[in-house]
């Protein structure tokens, strides 16, 4: 016989038991759907690299230092990835024998076209951005250095591929029109490819702008921007060809150390021994193939570990189809034998039974496509800001490869000893009916085995759901310093539009007086750092009075604030006094500092009239005010020492977020907050309006994936270990009839039957729970980073899990032990 001959009996026996070919497929769709879409994530968040030519040749750049000064970064990498514009450019006339410099900047953008403004976002690029990177334009061209040769002037502008497609319809005629990029008109000057969103993984530019516009998007910014102490520029690199990593290290680190010896240390305001440590340091080289992004950094543990509980519910399914099939393969025991006796052989027979398994497993990988967009597309709902980009991207092509080569898998897991055991038949015992297939003392151990591993499984992963279950509800119980209930947050960017300092500090003066003075708003307040969302501003200060031995980290968080900020989110004031209308550009330099800050620098409780100076200096800013400490980036962080001066006192305006808090529902609030600033600018778009409660959660995305995503998959996988348990039991039950008849005609009463099965029960638990209580043990020490307030052996979680899985197996077992004891004498006796 063929193969073909082998899938088509194979495929008739199937359909001559569909509810059998039913359960089993369903059961496969589940465990590789979950898996597939766990992998889908996985693939795009670790391991595609990015569409270019060649990204294998691309490196990131980062400078692990010390440094004073200011840094500003985002999601695209740490402050050791962030450099100063200057250093950019002097590297790039420096890279001689290493390859080509590109450096880029993720920004909040305004585009006005047709008479409409709307928020989207940008990247500022360098010249040499789409050189270096190999992207051809679907239309037009790219921009390249001719673009950004003149600092504070910016001509072009190009459009991404899902801009064009989704704002302008995909027409040609867009080259040579005007958009306004944050009030510059920019010419159109062509669209990047299908597929290329950038190097910052998340994110989806709008638009490509050339990396001068940093200095017209914030007018009257250029001495900053061109600051060797201002660090906000990502830098990447194309190795020159046949170079590796180390030499190409080698070879940039020969210029910089040039660079940094002539230019940069005489600039650095540190001591003999840190200046030392500064010019000793060295440009890190690192594989750029993903682009630059924190996320898969971020995500690679979290996403392991999901992984792995996937594997073990599919695991699971394979148990129990395993024993599905022995059970079913009790029931063939004379087909098989007569097959056995009419000259089949055991190789003949086993190639039957797998090209059946194979047949469920293929129609379970084809089920499991949809489950998994399905459940791509739940989390896309649940997580919109983290993984939205990931469902529109549907699954790869990895992706369908995997769910078939995990379905390979599978036919091997719960098909091959099934179809050993079967191929293993005594024809003639089997005819006879004393030895059906599956009915052998091995066979009824190896589905004991069976369904000892299933629960051993199971129990790890009520474990580790537990785990993570509680690890979220602790992030959601913790004490922020600030009071997230009642308030509303939103971003307004007056720069955008093009105005100068002066007119946006006007208006965002009139938004918060008319926000203010919206029926049911008790306060309103400004600050320049958006809270719980990983946005940060720091640097290093010098303080009154105190003397920073060398290696003392003297970096601090800072923020710009208006009036009424602490009260708006309740952060109680300890000593001093809050900013005032006063405290204007005009007025003497003053700041507010936290009591972490004050205890960092040795203030105690008494920080109110010392002195402190960003960056080095004579100290200047009089400290006014002692708050409590509260969160700033994110609801895990530690405790922080914090600096906040007023926001009428910055140099420039640039965007602002507004806190707003009301005495009724904040929601109720949202439409007349948004017709609020229309009335002050009606060409000034909101962004990012929302509760500051939506804002926490936001800010515990991670923990919220794997919290809910463990508990869904613990609950899965314990109800088909409860299946799994039943239907062993039911089936041993009715091939021990017989016997169980037998022992009632000799006097056996029947609680004592329901007690033997029981006890059969109970030693398959406590040996699959002890098994899986030392898996997830393990397994929860390996990812103890990832929990909040408590230890991977918290006895709480695992004397939960204990009694949720005795009580599961218990009901597994209640209604095959009744059977058990309602078995009669006479009926067992006439049982073949």
């Amino acid at each position: 016989m063929t193969l073909f001959d082998d899938l088509r009996q194979a495929l008739r026996s199937l359909l001559s038991r569909p509810l059998f070919a039913l359960v089993a497929t369903a059961t496969l769709a589940l465990g590789i759907g979950a898996n597939t879409a766990i992998f889908s994530l996985a693939h795009q968040w670790l391991l595609e690299p990015l569409r270019v030519p060649a990204p294998e040749q691309l490196v990131n750049l980062s400078w692990a230092r010390e440094r004073s000064g200011w840094t500003s970064s985002n999601n695209a990498g740490s402050g050791d990835a962030v450099f100063s514009y200057p250093t950019f450019r002097d590297l790039e006339r420096r890279q001689e024998g290493f390859g080509r410099i590109a450096a880029h900047r993720q920004i909040g953008v305004n585009l006005a076209l047709d008479g409409e403004t709307a928020s989207a976002g940008g990247l500022l690029v360098s010249g040499s951005y789409f050189g270096v990177l190999g992207v051809q334009p679907v239309l037009g061209r790219l921009l390249d250095e001719r673009d950004d040769a003149v600092p504070g002037v910016a001509e072009s502008v190009v459009l991404g591929y899902g801009y064009w497609q989704n704002r302008l319809g995909g027409k040609s005629d867009v080259l040579g029109k005007t958009l306004r990029v944050n009030g510059v008109p920019l010419t159109i000057v062509g669209v990047a490819s299908a597929g290329f969103d950038g190097t910052t993984l998340g994110t989806r530019p709008d638009v490509f702008v050339p990396i001068t516009l940093s200095w017209s998007r914030e007018p009257n910014t250029l001495p900053e921007h061109e600051s060797r102490k201002a660090y906000w520029v990502y830098l990447f690199a194309r190795m020159a060809p046949g170079l590796s990593i180390e030499q190409a290290q080698e070879r940039i680190n020969g210029p910089f150390h040039a660079l940094v010896e002539e230019v940069e240390a005489p600039l650095q305001s540190m001591s003999g021994a840190e200046l030392e440590r500064f010019r000793a340091s060295r440009l890190t080289l690192q594989p750029g193939a993903r682009g630059q992004s924190l996320v898969p950094e971020q995500a690679r543990l979290g996403l392991g570990l999901l992984f792995g509980v996937t594997a073990l519910v599919l695991l699971i399914a394979c148990v129990n189809l395993a024993n599905l099939m022995l059970a079913r393969g009790a029931a063939r025991g004379a087909e098989m034998a007569v097959r056995a006796a009419i000259g089949a052989s055991r190789g003949r027979l086993l190639c039957q039974l797998l090209a059946e398994a194979a047949l469920i497993a293929l129609a379970g990988a084809l089920a499991a496509l949809p489950v998994a967009l399905a459940v791509l597309g739940l989390l896309a709902r649940l997580f919109a800001e983290q993984i939205g980009v990931i469902e529109a991207a549907g699954l790869a092509p990895a992706a369908v490869v995997f769910a078939f080569a995990a379905a390979a898998a599978t036919t091997v897991l719960f098909g091959l000893f099934p179809a050993l055991e079967l191929a293993r038949t005594a024809p003639i015992a089997a005819i006879r009916g004393h030895g059906p297939a599956g009915a052998g003392r091995a066979s009824t151990r190896l589905r004991g085995h069976l369904a000892v591993a299933q629960i051993a499984l199971s129990m790890a992963l009520l474990v580790l759901a537990g785990l993570f279950s509680q690890s979220l509800s602790n992030l959601a119980d913790v004490d922020l310093g600030l009071r997230t209930e009642g308030v509303l947050v939103l971003t307004v960017a007056p720069p955008r539009n093009g105005y100068d300092a002066e007119r946006s500090r006007q208006v965002l003066a009139r938004i918060e007086e008319t926000l203010a003075g919206v029926p049911g708003v008790t306060s309103a307040s400004q600050s320049r750092v958006r809270l719980l969302s990983d946005d940060n501003l720091g640097g290093n200060v010098s303080v009154e009075g105190f003397q920073a031995a060398p290696g003392t980290d003297t970096q601090v968080l800072r923020n710009e604030v208006s009036p009424g900020f602490f009260a708006t989110l309740g952060i109680p004031l300890l000593a001093g006094r809050d900013f005032t209308a006063g405290d204007d550009a005009a007025a003497a330099k003053v700041a507010v500092v936290n009591r972490r800050f004050a205890e960092r620098f040795g203030l105690g409780d008494a920080p109110v009239g010392k002195r402190v100076a960003l960056g080095g200096g004579v100290p200047d800013v009089a400290i006014v005010g002692l708050v409590e400490t509260a969160a700033y980036a994110g609801v895990k962080d530690e405790a922080t020492p914090q600096l906040f001066m007023p926001i009428a006192q910055r140099p420039v305006a640039r965007e602002t977020h507004f806190y707003v808090r009301t005495s009724l529902a904040p929601e109720a609030l949202m439409r007349p907050v948004e017709q609020a600033v229309a009335r002050v600018d009606p060409n000034l778009p909101v962004d990012g309006l929302q509760t500051l409660q939506a804002q926490r959660v936001e800010s515990i995305a991670e923990d919220r994936l794997l919290g809910h995503l463990s508990a869904a998959f613990a609950l899965l996988a314990t109800l088909l270990a409860a299946t799994g348990l039943y239907g062993l039991l039911a089936y041993t039950i009715a091939q021990r009839t017989r016997e169980l008849g037998l022992r009632q005609a000799l006097g056996a009463a029947p609680a004592r039957l329901r007690a033997m099965v029981l006890a059969q029960v109970g030693r398959m638990g406590l040996l699959g729970g002890a098994i899986g209580l030392l898996v997830a043990l393990g397994a929860g020490r390996a990812a103890e980073s990832l929990l909040f307030g408590l230890s991977a052996s918290d006895p709480r979680v695992y004397l939960a899990a204990t009694v949720l899985m005795t009580l599961v197996v218990l009901a597994a077992a209640s209604v095959p032990a009744w059977r058990a004891s309602r078995v009669a004498p006479m009926e067992a006796l006439r049982h073949d």
